[in-house]
């Protein structure tokens, strides 16, 4: 009995951390950018689904992405969202231990040096930042550029 508990109790976890990993990336069929960053996903251990949209506005609205925090595309990964470049090592750590009442998190714009946005060296600063229902919103991590 104890080994037919343990082993359901493995397979659950092993599912959640499968489920955790499986990426719906919505994106314009015309973005390069956006390909780039599904790369950087699949690359850091994510698998990703990309749909491909002629107008992300609806997808944005729908997900709760407020206008100050918008960039390119947006993805979903176990019931979160996630808008723009977001590193594939700050996405792990919030899945991990999500803020309380988090929606997701955003980088707003298309920061330069950002998984996607790279352009030989050159890195800006930017912030990823957490955001709920509410449409409250806080700096969650800070990248440091090189401008």
């Amino acid at each position: 009995m104890k080994i037919k508990l343990l082993t359901l109790t493995t397979f659950a976890l092993l599912s959640g951390h499968a489920a955790a990993n499986e990426v719906l990336n919505h994106k314009s069929p015309y973005c390069g950018c956006c390909t780039e960053w599904t790369k950087h996903m699949q690359d850091s251990g994510f698998k990703v689904e990309e749909k491909l949209h002629e107008n992300m506005n609806p997808i944005k609205q729908k997900l709760g992405v407020t206008p100050e925090l918008a960039s390119c595309h947006t993805a979903e990964i176990n019931g979160y969202v996630f808008e723009g470049h977001i590193p594939a090592d700050d996405i792990k750590a919030f899945l991990d231990n999500p803020p309380k009442n988090a929606k997701g998190l955003a980088v707003p714009g298309m920061p330069m040096g950002s998984p996607g946005m790279e352009y030989g060296d050159k890195k800006d600063d930017y912030s990823v930042y957490a955001f709920n229902e509410k449409g409250q919103v806080f700096e969650y991590r800070h990248h440091e550029g090189n401008q």
